[in-house]
Parts: C-alpha cells; structure tokens; sequence
C-alpha cells in the first residue's frame, strides 16, 4: 500500500493555501466575515502560513446555531480562516482516498451531490422494476430492489479520532500533517465536553 510522507510543506504554501481561500469563499463573497477577512488578505494567508510552519496554529472555537430546514438540527461552524486550513487538507488527501471511497457515495463528493444521487437512485429503480413498473414481475431476470437511506446522528461529535486518525496513518505518514488532524478533531472534542458540563 503505498504511503505518502511528506505532505506538510505542500500544504502550508502559499500557492494551496491561496487555492483553498478560493474554494473556502465560493459563493459566499458577499458574506461580512468573508470581506473582513479579505480586507488583509496578503498578510492573512502569511499568518496563517506561519502558524502552520512553526506548529503554533490552533483553530477557533466552533460557532453552534440551530437551523429549521424542515428538521430541526444544531450546526457547528467553524471560523472562516480555519475553513481555509480544512480545504487545504482536502486538496491533498481528496485525490488519495476519492479512489477508494464506494462509487454509490455521493455527499461532499465532486461531481456527485444530491442531483447525482437521485439519477443513481432512478437507474436502480428501472434496473429493478419493469421500466418503472413495479406491478407484473413476469419473468425471472426481474428483481425486486431495496433501497437504505442512512444518517449516523451526532457522527462528527461522536466519531473515535483514535480510530479515525489510525485509518488515516495507513496511508498518510507525515507526523505534522497528523498533528495538523489532531489539533482540528480536538476543537470539536473540547466543544463537546463543554456542552456536556
């Protein structure tokens, strides 16, 4: 299995970080903390840089609100510069695990998405079905199909960061990209344990 370890210095340079800033502000260009942010952009890309290089970076803490979208649920945000750092990770580890994920896994996914998961859905169903029809399974190479639609609940507040960090060191071996991980995971941990106090 091939590893990769030495990731850090591309993901603290400039150029990535530059790249991450504009996928982290697509399509919210009009937003206050976005134009703030971007009042100094030079200089905060450089601190941030710096705070990765010299491992004295901590994320912020995570902004909780509840939102009504029909179902009620609490959302976590994280600061907009911290969302910079998260892109940056995903433009080097995407491309290694987008290889290995399950074709039919559509969330958060380029070139997938909700459009792509209901044509996915649609094909199963006339694969299954007579053309859509699910009345008159006249002949043996119909079947009938099932369909499972998940939601693990609280899954960011509840996965193992042990666990999750070991199925990532079976790939990435880069200790400072893994610090990286752990100083992110453990925002949401020290989130959590102060709402439960």
């Amino acid at each position: 299995m091939k590893t990769h370890n030495n990731f850090y210095e591309k993901l603290i340079s400039l150029g990535n970080l530059t790249l991450a800033w504009r996928k982290a502000r697509r399509g919210k260009t009009k937003k206050p903390y976005i134009i703030e942010f971007e009042k100094n952009i030079e200089k905060n890309l450089i601190d941030l840089h710096y705070e990765l290089k010299s491992r004295t970076y901590i994320p912020k803490p995570l902004k909780t609100f509840i939102l009504r979208d029909p179902k009620t649920r609490k959302i976590s945000k994280s600061d907009f510069r911290d969302r910079i750092i998260h892109h940056a990770i995903c433009n080097l580890l995407e491309p290694i695990y987008e290889k290995i994920f399950i074709y039919d896994s559509f969330a958060s996914r380029k070139g997938k998405g909700n459009l792509k998961a209901i044509e996915r859905f649609y094909y199963f169903v006339r694969k299954v079905s007579r053309n859509n029809r699910p009345n008159g399974w006249f002949n043996a190479n119909q079947i009938r199909g099932y369909c499972l639609k998940a939601d693990i609940k609280h899954y960011f507040e509840e996965v193992n960061h042990d666990v999750l960090l070991s199925i990532l060191r079976k790939k990435i071996r880069d200790e400072n990209l893994l610090w990286l991980i752990r100083q992110i995971l453990n925002t949401n941990f020290r989130m959590k344990r102060e709402r439960e106090r």
